[in-house]
């Protein structure tokens, strides 16, 4: 069976409106933002890609409920790396007051920068690291990746190159980005927050 490398699903509620992004051979595509409630009762805060063959873009859809399957992809534009939802399969449903939401990633990659471990001033394991994922026709999406726990100091280990499946979720986090000496602006990182990370084990083991 073929293994999908990249499978995302997000449920919440749409906060924004439609923002053009490009068009590819007539079919215009869309970005809008979503949120989803962590058990935890933070928020992320996902921008997803949508075509205009899937969501009429023409209305408005902000503060109702959807379900989206799809991709998280990376795109790099003037030496700044974007993270989007790839929106494959949606589901409007509505201006609900009441639904789960959900927010789960499976991906499998190949690990492009050297998991970094620390430990937080309150104690907690952390690490990082960044998760090359093969798509079709040679391409490639990037994923900035956070680990914590267990998973950190297991990540630890492992090389550049390590093939690797990973489940987590798509996190958005804010950041003072700093300008000048005496400027700061608030910007949004995303990223994927790693739940487990294995090896995957070569065909001749």
């Amino acid at each position: 069976m073929k293994v999908q490398n990249n499978k995302a699903t997000l449920a919440g509620t749409i906060v924004s409106d439609f923002v053009y992004s490009h068009e590819v051979f007539g079919e215009s595509f869309f970005y809008i933002n979503v949120e989803s409630v962590r058990e935890s009762g933070n928020v992320d805060t996902i921008r997803v890609m949508v075509s205009e063959r899937l969501m009429n873009v023409k209305e408005n859809h902000v503060n109702q409920r959807i379900i989206i399957n799809g991709e998280f992809r990376s795109h790099k534009d003037e030496k700044k790396l974007s993270l989007f939802l790839f929106a494959q399969e949606i589901q409007i449903l509505g201006e609900m007051q009441c639904g789960l939401d959900e927010n789960s990633i499976e991906i499998r990659g190949f690990i492009v920068k050297k998991p970094f471990h620390r430990v937080t001033p309150l104690g907690r394991d952390i690490g990082d690291t960044v998760i090359a994922v093969h798509r079709a026709y040679g391409r490639s999406d990037y994923l900035p990746c956070i680990i914590w726990g267990r998973n950190s100091r297991f990540a630890e280990n492992l090389e550049v190159g390590t093939e690797v499946t990973v489940t987590g979720r798509m996190q958005s986090r804010e950041y003072q980005k700093k300008i000048s000496d005496t400027e700061s602006e608030t910007r949004v990182a995303y990223e994927v927050s790693i739940a487990r990370i294995d090896v995957v084990e070569s065909e001749g083991k």
